[in-house]
């Protein structure tokens, strides 16, 4: 069973949406609201499994605008996206938000019956992303940047983060200093950026990790250890070379 915030403006639609999703049998709708500040508001209490987010919103957040916020606290929160409207503008916020997983897009009305809905739902749970087809093609341009720049891999909040580490503060002096309101989100930040950096892939404690991070971070480059703990970086043919060979 699947806990589900609902942030939809329109009553009716918002009722709609509810009703439909419970009646699957597969999920729950533990909260529903119309704007970003109060689906903000409600995680801070009480984190859903997902969000189901419409992109324009009452208040002064659009959906693009709230899940930012809310995945500063809760790092890669879950959030399958719509909108009814073809609006580029939207679209623009969509991608300087630095989202870049764990979402959806839809555009199309016909995409908001629960038996559409509920394999977004899903996907979004387990970290899958669903991009309409006819967005793809830009999706595609911020994915040929991962491969080159790191922090292209990391959402604004865990480059603020990263930025911190590397300079050595502590996650508490971290969590003072970006004015965190739950304490333990600069820890989950931080298993994102080793997530989204492999540096989780092999067996090594925070403290390791979170000195490599601050090397990446610092080199603006990607790295890798092998066993020996030896760095590895790629080079122009993409093939891995200890560190002090790509100098």
């Amino acid at each position: 069973m699947i806990d589900l915030l609902i942030v939809e403006d329109n009553t009716r639609l918002r009722q709609a949406l509810q009703s439909g999703l419970q009646s699957t049998g597969k999920v729950t709708v533990v909260h529903d609201c119309a704007s970003g500040e109060e689906a903000l508001a409600y995680c801070l209490q009480q984190p859903a499994d997902v969000i189901l987010m419409d992109v324009q919103l009452a208040g002064p957040l659009n959906g693009i605008e709230a899940a930012v916020a809310i995945r500063r606290e809760f790092a890669r929160m879950p959030v399958v996206f719509y909108s009814i409207q073809d609006d580029d503008a939207y679209y623009r916020d969509f991608l300087r938000s630095g989202i870049l997983s764990h979402y959806a897009y839809v555009r199309k009305s016909n995409y908001l019956l629960p038996t559409s809905i509920l394999p977004l739902l899903y996907d979004a749970v387990g970290g899958r992303s669903f991009i309409d087809p006819e967005i793809e093609v830009r999706v595609q341009e911020v994915r040929h940047k991962q491969e080159y720049d790191p922090l292209a891999l990391l959402e604004p909040n865990e480059r603020e983060v990263i930025a911190l580490v590397a300079r050595g503060l502590t996650n508490e002096q971290i969590a003072e200093r970006l004015d965190f309101r739950d304490k333990r989100a600069v820890s989950r930040t931080n298993g994102q950026i080793y997530n989204a950096w492999g540096l989780n892939e092999t067996p090594t404690d925070e403290k390791v990790a979170r000195t490599r991070a601050a090397l990446i971070y610092l080199r603006r480059q990607l790295l890798v250890w092998d066993e020996q703990g030896t760095a590895m970086v790629a080079d122009q043919r993409g093939e891995w070379i200890p560190v002090e060979e790509g100098e």
